[in-house]
C-alpha cells in the first residue's frame, strides 16, 4: 500500500512537471525597418522666457544616426490581457528634458519621476489612461505614479514646454522597445496565435499576427511607415 502511494505521488510529480513544461514558450524575435526620418524637429523657447533662478542648459543629444534614433522610439507589445508582471521604472528629468522620450512598462507598473536638475519641475499628464499632476518639486525629490490601465500616456512639464515623453502601458508583460538597430525580442511567449503591435509616436500603430510554437515563433518585421501596397494593418492614432 505504501509503495502504491509513493508511485502515485511520483506520477503526479511527473505530470505536473510535464504540464509546466508544456506552458513554456518561445521567443518572438523581429525587426523594425525605418528608411526615413519621421519625427519633427522640436522647437524650444529660450530658457529665459519661462525659467527663473538657476540657469540649466538644455541637454543636447550627440550627433547620431537619425534612423537609429527613430527605431529606438518604437514600442513593441502583444495585444490581450495575459499574465502580467508589473515593474518599477524611472523617467528622470535632467538638463530640462526627460531622460527617455519613450518608456514601455506592463500594466500595473509604477514609474518614478526623479528631478535631477537644480530647478523645479512639474510633471503632468492629461491622457485618458492616466491623468495626474505631480506639482512642483525640487532637485533630489521624486514622485511616483501607478498605471493600472493600458494605453499611451503623454507626459509633459508645466514649467518647461519643451519637455515631453510617452509612457506606453502595455496590457501584459510581453512588451519592450526596439534597439537602435531595430531588433527586439519578447521572451518565453506561450504557444498560440497573437496580435503583435508596434507603436511609433509620429507614425502610429502597426499590427501583425504572429504564431508561437513550442520551440520557435514566426519571424516578425515591421516596415514603418508602410510602403505602397504594404499588407500590415496600420492605425495612425496619436
Amino acid at each position: 500500500m505504501h509503495k502504491t502511494i509513493q508511485l502515485a505521488i511520483a506520477s503526479a510529480v511527473v505530470l505536473n512537471v510535464t504540464a509546466a513544461g508544456a506552458l513554456l514558450g518561445a521567443d518572438i524575435e523581429g525587426a523594425v525597418v525605418i528608411k526615413r526620418k519621421l519625427s519633427k524637429r522640436r522647437v524650444t523657447a529660450a530658457a529665459s522666457a519661462y525659467e527663473r533662478g538657476v540657469s540649466v542648459e538644455l541637454g543636447v543629444a550627440p550627433e547620431t544616426d537619425f534612423l537609429a534614433f527613430e527605431r529606438a522610439r518604437v514600442a513593441i507589445y502583444l495585444e490581450g490581457e495575459f499574465e502580467t508582471r508589473p515593474a518599477t521604472a524611472l523617467l528622470e528629468q535632467k538638463d530640462r528634458q526627460f531622460a527617455a522620450d519613450t518608456l514601455v512598462v506592463p500594466v500595473g507598473s509604477t514609474v518614478s519621476f526623479p528631478n535631477r536638475d537644480p530647478i523645479f519641475h512639474n510633471v503632468f499628464s492629461l491622457s485618458k489612461p492616466k491623468t495626474f499632476d505631480l506639482g512642483n518639486y525640487p532637485q533630489g525629490h521624486t514622485r511616483t505614479v501607478n498605471f493600472p490601465k493600458p494605453g499611451i500616456v503623454f507626459v509633459n512639464c508645466h514649467l518647461h514646454p519643451n519637455m515631453t515623453a510617452a509612457i506606453v502601458v502595455a496590457p501584459n508583460q510581453w512588451c519592450t522597445k526596439a534597439d537602435a538597430a531595430g531588433r527586439f525580442t519578447l521572451a518565453d511567449v506561450p504557444p498560440g496565435s497573437y496580435t503583435i503591435v508596434a507603436w511609433h509616436r509620429a507614425a502610429g500603430f502597426f499590427r501583425q499576427t504572429v504564431k508561437v510554437f513550442k520551440d520557435h515563433a514566426s519571424p516578425v518585421e515591421f516596415m514603418i511607415p508602410l510602403d505602397a501596397g504594404g499588407d500590415q494593418k496600420a492605425v495612425a492614432e496619436r
